[in-house]
């Protein structure tokens, strides 16, 4: 189980545009890593677009937003097209880096229980580290949650 301060594990996934991106392609910027169950379901679609609307002030302060589901390339460049995200969506189908970052849960919806991503926050600082996790992320005033806690340091 990771814990602040921990190295962030690395990764290399395929983006929605098809390239390959690595965590350490980010050394020297903070990084927002966020895991989200699936493109285009309401809470999902309300969180991306709150890092949409927010990137501005991630931009000025040097700090990259990328999220991370199980969903395929073409899910997310459709996803990324229909809500204008300005930010890179990795595909994760192995699970293998949702996983590394336990995010890989059981969940239980009307009484049934399954396996799925539970939405989760990661800040990684400048070298790698992990700065912050927020686990089981509640959409609505999370980017407000993050802000604060960034403006705090």
């Amino acid at each position: 189980m990771l814990k602040e301060k921990d190295k962030a594990p690395d990764f290399t996934l395929l983006s929605d545009d098809g390239k390959k991106i690595s965590l350490r392609d980010f050394r020297g910027k903070k990084v927002i890593l966020y895991f989200y169950p699936k493109d285009n379901t309401s809470g999902c679609t309300r969180e991306a677009c709150a890092f949409r609307d927010s990137i501005k002030y991630f931009e000025k302060n040097n700090i990259a937003v990328i999220g991370v589901s199980k969903d395929n390339i073409e899910s997310h460049k459709k996803f990324k097209e229909k809500y204008s995200l300005p930010f890179t969506l990795l595909s994760d189908e192995s699970l293998d880096v949702i996983k590394a970052y336990d995010a890989w849960k059981e969940k239980s919806m009307y009484g049934k229980k399954f396996m799925g991503v539970q939405r989760s926050t990661f800040i990684i600082d400048e070298k790698g580290y992990i700065k912050h996790i927020f686990p089981k992320v509640k959409v609505d005033g999370h980017i407000d949650e993050i802000i604060k806690l960034i403006e705090n340091e």
